[in-house]
């Protein structure tokens, strides 16, 4: 782990209550969050899991995290996740490289705040600037939705394939990722994507983070939203 990410952990970990249910996030910060908060669980500390993912899943069982479903009536405390790009003062958010989305919007929803935590070069100054969106979409639609999402601000959707095969979400779906630039209006930009029929969701989250630990040189800042 390095020095950045074990930062990120550590600072994180504040904002963990003892006896909280919170929801566990994907990617390589949130795994190394995971990793701190496995050794914290074995020393004494009472917190139960979400995950947003079958892989965070197993990965949290295997450190001793109790794992549980996402309930209605027992709102999560805070998810702790990752991200792929976050704008500077809105703390909008790119996610879904991962391609677990659908359940960190989920989740998200469910929790009564959602911290980020990232590394440098994760910051932007406009959404898009990474070059990537993903947009998840039923298979069934595949077709229609790539054709359509063509006809959306230009974006240039390529089939998410690994190791030769196309990749298949947790939900049973597959992802587009689409090239982009830089956005001047990611609200709309999400708002024409859902509203193509086959499309379940996608990596644009608005307004969803309460606050972004961002780490360089070992150091951690906290970002809060500042427009």
């Amino acid at each position: 782990m390095t020095p950045d990410l074990l930062a990120l952990a550590n600072r994180a970990l504040q904002f963990v209550p003892d006896g909280a249910r919170i929801g566990l996030g994907s990617g390589h910060t949130a795994e190394a969050f995971l990793q701190v908060l496995g050794q914290k669980a074995r020393r004494g500390l009472h917190v139960r899991g979400v995950p947003t993912s079958e892989e965070v899943a197993a990965m949290a069982q295997a450190l001793g995290i109790p794992v549980e479903p996402l309930t209605y009536d027992e709102p999560l405390a805070v998810t702790i996740d990752g991200a792929d790009e976050v704008e500077r003062g809105t703390l909008n958010l790119i996610k879904g490289w991962g391609g677990a989305l659908v359940r960190e919007r989920i989740v998200a929803a469910a929790s009564r705040k959602q911290v980020i935590v990232a590394t440098a070069e994760k910051l932007v100054d406009r959404l898009g600037q990474r070059g990537k969106l993903p947009v998840e979409v039923l298979p069934f639609a595949a077709e229609f939705c790539r054709k359509r999402i063509e006809q959306v601000g230009g974006l240039r959707p390529a089939l998410r394939r690994r190791d030769g095969e196309t990749f298949i979400t947790d939900n049973g779906n597959w992802i587009f990722d689409c090239a982009l630039g830089p956005q001047a209006d990611p609200a709309g930009l999400d708002r024409a994507l859902r509203a193509i029929p086959g499309v379940v969701d996608t990596g644009l989250f608005l307004g969803t983070a309460s606050a972004v630990l961002v780490a360089s040189g070992g150091q951690v800042q906290e970002l809060t939203r500042s427009r």
